[in-house]
């Protein structure tokens, strides 16, 4: 029984020093107190042998995840397919209390994004936190036919 333990505990020291590279950027934690973040989105899709457009609903979905410290989102605009801006959803900062959400939505039947939508997302915090998670969710349904999928923003450049 003794031996059992000592190899039981062994294996956990183990599991916890030699987890892949993988795992281990997973679990790093990595505060900011600012970014810029570029945020594909699609207010339509191709699909087939055609060309014929499949119109999408877009929402931009800014989520502060820190449990602790606020953040003051400083930019959410939209962009088409050729890099023009389109909207600036933003006048002054918006601030997210710890753990709240903010959407922005582009109805189905705006088409002005194209394929090539983005959006780009900036925004500050006093302190240092967990970066907030910035994602675009398209969804869109048609001739009994529906299509939903995600793309998550990338940090391009901290602000200025």
């Amino acid at each position: 029984m003794k031996k059992h333990h000592h190899l039981v505990c062994l294996f956990m020291l183990v599991s916890l020093y030699v987890l892949p590279p993988a795992l281990q950027a997973d679990q790093a934690v990595s505060l900011s107190r600012g970014e810029m973040i570029y945020v594909p989105a699609y207010s339509h899709i191709y699909g087939g042998n055609s060309e014929k457009p499949f119109l999408l609903t877009v929402t931009l979905s800014i989520r502060n995840i820190d449990p602790r410290y606020r953040i003051n989102v400083t930019v959410a605009d939209y962009y088409d397919s050729q890099g023009k801006l389109l909207k600036k959803y933003i006048d002054k900062p918006v601030v997210l209390k710890p753990l709240e959400s903010l959407r922005y939505v582009i109805p189905e039947r705006d088409v002005s994004g194209g394929s090539g939508a983005n959006f780009v997302v900036e925004w500050t915090a006093d302190d240092s936190v967990n970066p907030p998670l910035v994602e675009s969710i398209m969804i869109g349904t048609q001739l009994q036919q529906g299509v939903s999928f995600t793309s998550r923003g990338r940090v391009v450049v901290a602000p200025r």
